[in-house]
């Protein structure tokens, strides 16, 4: 039985308004530390997820036995559930979505599907041969995966989507504890090399005595990874349409006002390549590009039926409910894209300044005002002075304190390649996301203190 005959089948232990989804993830992951293995993981897994609409209330129950008796009993408790929350009152949930029509994707890779375990020897063995040759020792993952999935519900909808993803992160530590870090990730997992990765990485461990930086505000370089680290958190701080419907995203009367440097183009690109694409969202809505930054001005917010509903104003779904029947924090982008510059790379980006900071990676960052984007956090594994145009001496790692929003709007320039970025934490049942970005030179980033 298929996902989709699996979903359908589920689907009929139901009565009114349901939805079935239907995930199966085929999962590898290889960890390693102090250039050893330390821990195999293979997941094969299919999780029944059943909601129920009633009065504009969900309810949902999961189960992972695919027999009879445990899809009714899930259609019962979803039906229960659905049932308890009517009684408080109608709910704000404006029912399911119509039949839709899907694209497709070249989101899935038939190599890497095979999950050979073999792959990932090789890929722990380049790193611990660079490694050895730095006389220091290597830590990461690598991890791919198959994920199937497949919705049916009482509104028509009947979608089944294949996805694959691989990802490889490398920390190379020295013997005082000093260390670089790099990634990649791809649908695929031929195009990632674990050597180029690890060698990456190698290039980022601090040499010499570190250098200090006193508080104040500094020209900056980010490469790709701290760029990432804040366009995603303005995925949930400016691009959530239920926040914005609500009065609390960074966007509430910003809509189509400048709100970073006039080369700064992003949007939710699920078909750009160099992706980790989908077909649909949670609720079995396709999957469709949302322009959120043009030329620097605010364009739009990404929304999921429920959000849409809530907005009101002729406000419909973008496709980006990462629940059935919407998640109690709203839908969100899940791949965003900045477009890049005209910069050959981050050595050029560094150039203009007379003394400065790069920035490999951004580390243990939170929210501290979200209307604000002002965000907090400490540089890692990578942190350099600019001195005269060059980046030179390894620099303590600083805190900083800043808004991601007016990172963007003190953007002077972008290399014009950008990386996929992604992460390899998945809690519970893995949906691989990830944001392509190039590098970027800020006029200025706030540093609050030492890390």
């Amino acid at each position: 039985m298929t996902e989709l005959e699996l979903a359908a089948h589920a689907l009929e232990h139901t009565q009114g308004d349901a939805q079935v989804t239907v995930v199966r993830e085929r999962s590898l992951h290889a960890r390693f530390a102090r250039s050893a293995p330390t821990q195999l993981t293979e997941i094969d897994d299919t999780t029944v997820h059943v909601m129920v609409l009633r009065d504009g209330q969900t309810g949902a129950a999961t189960t992972n036995r695919t027999d009879d008796d445990a899809l009714r009993d899930a259609a019962r408790r979803a039906s229960a559930a659905a049932a308890a929350a009517a009684e408080t009152g109608p709910g704000d949930h404006p029912g399911l979505a119509a039949a839709q029509a899907y694209r497709p994707h070249d989101g899935f890779d038939l190599r890497t599907a095979r999950l050979d375990p073999g792959t990932a020897g090789e890929a722990l063995a380049a790193a611990f041969a660079v490694a050895r040759d730095e006389h220091a020792e290597a830590f990461g993952i690598w991890t791919a995966a198959e994920v199937r999935t497949a919705i049916a519900s009482m509104g028509g909808i009947a979608a089944e989507d294949a996805v694959t993803d691989a990802y490889f992160k490398a920390v190379i530590r020295d013997a005082d504890g000093r260390s670089g870090f790099a990634s990649a990730s791809a649908t695929a997992a031929a195009r990632i090399d674990p050597n180029e990765v690890a060698r990456r990485a190698a290039k980022l461990v601090p040499r010499g005595a570190l250098a200090e930086l006193p508080a104040g505000t500094y020209p900056v370089v980010l490469g790709p990874e701290a760029v990432a680290t804040l366009v995603d958190f303005l995925g949930g701080l400016a691009f959530n349409g239920l926040a914005h419907a609500e009065g609390r995203g960074a966007l509430v009367g910003r809509l189509g006002t400048r709100v970073a440097a006039p080369s700064i183009n992003l949007s939710d690109s699920p078909r750009f390549t160099g992706t980790l694409p989908r077909a649909f969202d949670a609720e079995g809505i396709a999957k469709q590009p949302v322009p959120l930054i043009q030329d620097g001005v605010a364009n739009a917010v990404v929304h999921d039926l429920r959000s849409a509903a809530r907005a009101g104003g002729g406000a419909r779904s973008t496709g980006h409910a990462t629940a059935p029947g919407g998640s109690p924090w709203g839908p969100g982008p899940t791949n965003l894209v900045l477009i890049g510059g005209g910069a050959a790379d981050e050595a050029e980006l560094a150039r203009p300044i007379e003394r400065g900071i790069y920035v490999n990676r951004l580390w243990y960052v939170n929210p501290v005002r979200e209307k604000e984007t002002l965000l907090t956090g400490v540089t890692r594994d990578g942190t350099f002075l600019i001195e005269d145009g060059e980046i030179t001496r390894p620099l303590r790692d600083v805190r900083f304190t800043d808004s991601a929003l007016g990172v963007l709007e003190r953007t002077q320039a972008l290399t014009a390649s950008a990386r996929l970025i992604a992460d390899s934490e998945f809690y519970g049942r893995r949906f691989a996301t990830g944001t392509v970005v190039p590098a970027l030179r800020c006029a200025g980033l706030r540093i609050t203190g030492g890390a």
